[in-house]
């Protein structure tokens, strides 16, 4: 079977798992695996993501939002400080428990750029990662918040500059 250019891009990409439970790490390391990608970092708490970001600087983030230290909301407004943080534009891909809506609009406001419920497929993350490797949105300021530019969804999840909060 022909390679597709995710396939490609993917084994080139480095890519930092971030949770505070071994056993997921271990789990979204070997779908990033199966699914071709070369190069997985770990990190199991929002310091060493940090931490791994500054020493690694990966191509995407897969971040879970419950983890010691710093949640994942705290490590995304972190990074989404330009100027502050180095890699303020590093595609963050939000892997949690949490799917209640206002959860994922909280994700979308503080800036990731896509966002999957646990337990995933590896066929939902391959989507994702496709979505920001194929199709990047560029990054934009939208009042205090620095997101990916907004994309019109039939799912009523639009960011809507006026309701972006800290």
């Amino acid at each position: 079977m022909p390679k597709s250019p995710l396939d490609s891009m993917l084994q080139g990409l480095n890519i930092l798992v971030v949770d505070g439970n071994a056993y997921m790490r271990k789990v979204t390391r070997m779908m990033l695996m199966n699914l071709g990608a070369k190069s997985v970092i770990e990190a199991a708490d929002g310091l060493a993501a940090l931490e791994q970001i500054r020493n690694v600087d990966p191509d995407v983030m897969l971040l879970d939002w419950d983890m010691p230290l710093l949640n994942g909301m705290e490590v995304v407004r972190i990074v989404r400080s330009p100027g502050v943080f180095p890699r303020p534009n590093l595609p963050i891909i939000m892997l949690t428990s949490h799917a209640h809506r206002s959860s994922v609009v909280q994700a979308l406001h503080a800036g990731i750029n896509e966002f999957l419920v646990k337990p995933t497929s590896a066929k939902a993350l391959r989507d994702r990662l496709s979505s920001i490797v194929i199709n990047p949105r560029p990054m934009v300021q939208l009042g205090d918040a620095y997101v990916p530019q907004p994309r019109k969804m039939s799912t009523g999840l639009e960011l809507d500059p006026a309701d972006v909060h800290n």
